[in-house]
């Protein structure tokens, strides 16, 4: 009820002042017990309170995705490093062919590096558009941080099968693939 109408009530006899008093006195002690309680429901503050939340998590998350792209990228930049230091000179008149992907890819290479590339002692890797040649145990260190950047490790297996057909066969020096 409006005050107004409270008024016009008492003045025509409808209401009685002292049941209007206690009414007030009710209502008034019920807001403060809600207030005490935290019970009061401010709409405006629950909405600005989950908006906040809402900003929160948006800001975390991109904190999140922001570190993980300066992590990829310092690992990018130590492999970088690791690799191009420890890059073979491998120019030479032999064609060894590799995948990069769905692509066949061709480095020339020496009679010496080629076995070596064969017996899996030498890896290819691949850095900025650039492929090196580097020594397996190096290899192996990128391979732990960055697998895709390993194009070409062969893994030797010395166990041949003991009843293998062709173990007295020897493979001819000047077959090529």
């Amino acid at each position: 009820m409006s005050k107004s109408l409270q008024e016009q009530l008492l003045k025509a006899g409808l209401g009685n002042a002292k049941k209007l008093n206690a009414i007030k006195k009710e209502k008034h002690k019920e807001r403060v017990q809600a207030g005490k309680n935290g019970v009061v429901v401010n709409e405006a503050a629950i909405l600005a309170e989950q908006s906040r939340q809402a900003q929160i998590a948006k800001d975390q998350e991109l904190n999140r995705q922001k570190t993980e792209a300066l992590a990829k990228k310092a690992l990018a930049a130590q492999v970088k490093q690791i690799v191009e230091l420890n890059s073979l000179p491998h120019k030479g008149e032999i064609a060894f062919n590799f995948t990069d992907g769905t692509l066949v890819k061709r480095i020339y290479v020496s009679e010496k590096v080629q076995q070596q590339l064969v017996k899996g002692l030498i890896a290819i890797a691949k850095v900025a558009e650039q492929y090196h040649l580097i020594p397996i145990q190096i290899a192996e260190k990128v391979q732990q941080r960055l697998p895709e950047a390993v194009l070409v490790l062969n893994q030797q297996d010395e166990q041949l099968p003991e009843d293998d057909p062709y173990a007295d066969f020897k493979i001819p020096d000047d077959l090529m693939w």
